[in-house]
């Protein structure tokens, strides 16, 4: 069983230079300690921060940045850019008529990064 994700849940992206913590808006009405989340808590910087610097010659930024550098990967500020909820979420728990969210879900970034989270902010409430 995994755990249920709240409101500053630890997340890496697998381009990102720094770890960044879940914003979880307390529209959803449900809490363990804090705000819990669903699969659409994944609007950026609403609910994603940027993960420091980007590292993903997927995104135009740092494909530009390197192309200027003549091929010496330049890492950029990140902006998430996010096309798509977490999947798979917890389809037998819902949160706001939306599967729950669960530690082992994974979040997509349009720059070729896989959002995860490392931390799911509480260690009491398990879900499927």
């Amino acid at each position: 069983m995994g755990m249920q994700v709240c409101m500053g849940a630890s997340m890496q992206c697998s381009f990102g230079a720094a770890p960044s913590s879940l914003i979880v808006l307390p529209a959803n009405c449900v809490l363990t300690q804090t705000p819990d989340a669903n699969i659409m808590d994944n609007k950026p910087i609403v609910n994603i921060p940027p993960f420091g610097m980007c590292s993903s010659l997927a995104n135009p930024a740092v494909a530009a940045a390197t192309a200027a550098a003549l091929g010496v990967l330049t890492p950029q500020p990140c902006m998430p850019v996010i096309p798509a909820p977490w999947a798979p979420g917890s389809p037998t728990v819902l949160i706001a008529n939306m599967p729950a969210l669960n530690d082992s879900s994974k979040l997509m970034c349009a720059w070729a990064g896989v959002i995860e989270i490392t931390n799911p902010g509480q260690t009491t409430v398990q879900i499927p």
